[in-house]
């Protein structure tokens, strides 16, 4: 679920299979009505079993308290509709440094940086690129590659063909990112770095 504020170049184009589709089309406008947006939900065997729900506010902060509200709005909905079979471990995090991008204004706001892409299928035999991120045009992600017997040249990437999409942490990444936190931090606030909040674990 989208609201019509954010537009098309905020609509996450990568999005959830099976459970983990169930579970965002639960939370996800929950989030939204918290102010936030759903990057990523990933069920892992981690743990037992466990629940991660990746989330940002559109100005991609978060912080720890923040977290802990959406567990206490969110885990009441997942144990309501049930759709999680036996127990599990519920993570809220951010989407951390090396974040996966899954909307149009992410490959905007991140261009410049370097990036992994993984396809749907074979582009001139590869389904795995790496290079600098150029931005998003008319609806392809484009990135600069190197590729053999041509060199470096910028590719551009559908978003229908799109699997996975992150950033490669770098030292680079790091201190852009660290430069974007301290910028948006607000008095008596704690950014979140990242890290998983303590879980919760439901039945």
């Amino acid at each position: 679920m989208q609201t019509g504020v954010d537009g098309a170049e905020h609509r996450r184009f990568l999005t959830e299979h099976g459970l983990e589709a169930e579970i965002a089309a639960i939370v996800e406008p929950a989030l939204e009505d918290l102010g936030f947006r759903l990057v990523r939900v990933q069920v892992t065997g981690r743990d037992g079993k466990t629940v991660q729900i990746m989330a940002e506010r559109p100005d991609g902060t978060i912080t720890v308290d923040e977290c802990e509200e959406i567990s206490r709005q969110v885990s009441p909905l997942l144990d309501v509709h049930d759709v999680v079979p036996g127990s599990y471990r519920l993570e809220i995090s951010s989407p951390g440094i090396d974040r996966p991008l899954v909307r149009p204004s992410d490959f905007e706001a991140w261009a410049g940086n370097e990036v992994k892409i993984e396809l749907k299928e074979l582009v001139d035999g590869r389904k795995r690129y790496r290079g600098t991120l150029e931005g998003f045009e008319d609806g392809e992600i484009r990135v600069d590659v190197e590729i053999d017997q041509i060199g470096r040249t910028v590719l551009g990437f559908p978003v229908g063909l799109i699997q996975d999409a992150k950033l490669v942490l770098t030292d680079e990444l790091i201190r852009e990112a660290l430069a974007r936190a301290k910028k948006k931090a607000k008095p008596g606030s704690a950014a979140h770095d990242g890290a998983d909040l303590d879980p919760l674990e439901d039945e």
